[in-house]
């Protein structure tokens, strides 16, 4: 399975979801995780991002929501806790579980 996190510097939101990707993809042998910087309009559009950080998993957004729009933003994840600037583990491990 293809993880990717991608981001943008300038949010600070992708090194939390770096580092419980990190966690949850260690407790799953065949996990590999890739890091893309995004640094355009352009290549967001491309790459299908939805802000910083989104996570791709063989390719395919896994907390896309209908109607959402591609930039160069910080994204929100709707947690338990309320909105938050990444995923949380469980989130992380039921997106993955799915693949």
């Amino acid at each position: 399975m293809d993880v990717t996190l991608l981001y943008f510097e300038g949010c600070p939101n992708w090194k939390v979801a770096d580092e419980r990707l990190r966690l949850v993809a260690a407790d799953r042998p065949g996990i590999v995780v890739k890091h893309q910087m995004v640094d355009t309009p352009e290549e967001a559009s491309r790459v299908g991002f939805f802000g910083s950080p989104s996570i791709q998993v063989n390719g395919v957004d896994a907390f896309a929501e209908p109607g959402a729009r591609v930039g160069m933003t910080c994204r929100l994840y709707s947690t338990p806790d309320g909105y938050r600037g990444a995923p949380t583990f469980d989130q992380l491990r039921a997106a993955l579980a799915d693949a």
